[in-house]
């Protein structure tokens, strides 16, 4: 079965979304690979980094499944309460649908 929380919009999925949050997402990711093209050192840093973050995700998503299965109607709850928040966000600041640069 679909969880409610998949089943509805996500909030976070939203605020990913933002013309102004996208782009400025895009360029970090830009300067980060030039950084890690730039210097190899950095590069090797970073990658032993990146698989170390990429586990301990995994880890931490894997301890916290029944935790989140609890909790899933009042994340849904807060979830609902967070895009309704960002509704209000969007049409009281209308910068956020332009990327940085603009």
């Amino acid at each position: 079965p679909i969880s409610t929380l998949h089943a509805q919009e996500n909030v976070l999925q939203r605020v990913l979304q933002l013309p102004v949050v996208s782009s400025t997402c895009q360029t970090l990711q830009r300067k980060y690979s030039s950084t890690k093209e730039s210097h190899p050192l950095m590069a090797s840093v970073c990658e032993v980094y990146e698989r170390g973050v990429q586990g301990a995700g995994a880890l931490a998503m894997w301890g916290m499944e029944p935790v989140v299965r609890r909790l899933e109607p009042q994340f849904a709850v807060a979830n609902n309460l967070a895009c309704r928040g960002l509704d209000h966000l969007e049409e009281k600041i209308p910068a956020l649908q332009y990327p940085v640069d603009k």
